[in-house]
């Protein structure tokens, strides 16, 4: 079953408007099925094949012959001196556009090689998993069916498919293939640990000493975990929010899972009625309403731009977002009747943000339907929140 990306259009509309198209993202959200799907007749070839890989490294002319464009490159990050042979086709003709489309699963490694080579010259995008709405569109599930299954499309796409073992497949896939890629590490155990101990943090603020003591390695090779995480999209880091007027502001992210099944499955959530007995269920809910809200600022917006606010006296809501000095102010609460205490922290932040900029706040809860709770806060569910943004 094939379930449609709301992305498509986004990316239909930029393959018309520059000569490169960069898509990023984890691994098994769906890079390659999506553009295979929106260009069957376009050549594809991978450099997940080692030959493939060296053939594009060693002898870039050659590998561009061999595959001229129009041409799907996938896992173009495994071929970075192939980078410079692309801007020297692209420069040939600037107003030729669409000719290359390329994915990569390692954002780092990706990012370094545009930058240095495609910048102007290339449309970059991150696909991310299924949003819910995507989801729905396809099935009838529960919020809390979509938070412990995740937004995998494979998962979604085929009901049968047992999640914990595809969980588990994808943790040692993932750890075999891009962990070793990117670092020489010769206790993979180690690692996975490290990444069921950031699971357990999704949706606390970042501290990488205390991190790194309770898995056992040094501070150094947790900010070097993350950063490789970070790169092959397990992981966000939001970053807080600063102005001028705003210096007791704290400077530490939050560390949130990329997606919400997969959160679960590491910290042990293995059903609904787990997540329903879990401590961890508003950090679960919170993790799932910031993916929303990354995925549908892409498709509205082609990006997102979310801010966490936390000041030193404690202060603190989940998401702030910002566009031409205007601010929209959300948080994320489990329940189904949020309370009071947390529309006055809205109202709290907004005072000090100049209530004058502040567009909208609102509480994404699992309310069945809006209501106020006064001082202009509105309690919304998950599908209203594109209104808000």
């Amino acid at each position: 079953m094939w379930i449609k990306r709301e992305i498509s259009e986004i990316l239909s509309r930029s393959v018309e408007q520059f000569p490169a198209l960069i898509l990023t993202g984890a691994r098994q959200v769906g890079k390659t099925s999506l553009l295979q799907r929106l260009y069957p007749d376009r050549t594809f070839v991978t450099l997940d094949l080692p030959t493939n890989a060296e053939l594009a490294e060693r002898e870039p002319g050659e590998f561009l012959k061999r595959y001229p464009p129009p041409v799907i490159i996938d896992e173009v990050q495994y071929a970075p001196g192939l980078f410079r042979h692309l801007k020297g086709e692209i420069d040939k003709n600037r107003d030729d556009y669409g000719r290359f489309i390329l994915t990569g699963s390692q954002k780092f490694t990706l990012m370094k090689s545009v930058s240095d080579s495609l910048a102007g010259r290339s449309a970059v995008f991150e696909l991310e998993t299924l949003a819910a709405r995507e989801i729905l569109s396809a099935r009838r599930l529960t919020e809390a069916e979509m938070m412990v299954r995740g937004g995998m499309p494979e998962l979604n796409a085929r009901p049968e498919l047992d999640r914990n073992t595809f969980c588990q497949s994808y943790v040692a896939t993932y750890l075999e293939r891009d962990v070793r890629t990117i670092l020489n590490i010769a206790q993979l155990r180690d690692f996975e640990r490290f990444l069921r101990a950031c699971a357990l943090r999704s949706g606390q603020v970042l501290n990488k000493s205390e991190l790194a003591r309770d898995v056992g390695v040094s501070p150094t090779t947790a900010n070097e975990w993350l950063s490789v995480l970070s790169a092959s999209n397990q992981v966000v880091l939001l970053e807080p929010w600063f102005s001028n007027k705003t210096k007791s502001l704290i400077k530490s992210p939050k560390l949130y899972l990329a997606d919400a099944g997969l959160m679960c499955y590491l910290v042990g959530i293995d059903s609904v009625d787990d997540l329903a007995r879990s401590p961890m269920a508003g950090a679960v809910w919170e993790t799932f309403v910031f993916s929303e809200i990354r995925k549908r600022s892409v498709f509205k917006h082609g990006r997102w731009d979310v801010w966490l606010w936390r000041d030193s006296r404690g202060l603190e809501i989940d998401f702030l977002i910002n566009r031409g000095g205007r601010f929209k102010l959300i948080e994320a609460k489990l329940s189904e009747a949020p309370e009071r205490r947390d529309a006055e922290r809205l109202k709290k932040v907004a005072s000090l943000l100049g209530d004058k900029s502040v567009d909208r706040m609102a509480i994404v809860s699992r309310t069945k339907q809006r209501f106020p709770m006064g001082d202009g806060v509105d309690a919304i569910s998950l599908g209203e929140l594109d209104e808000y943004l």
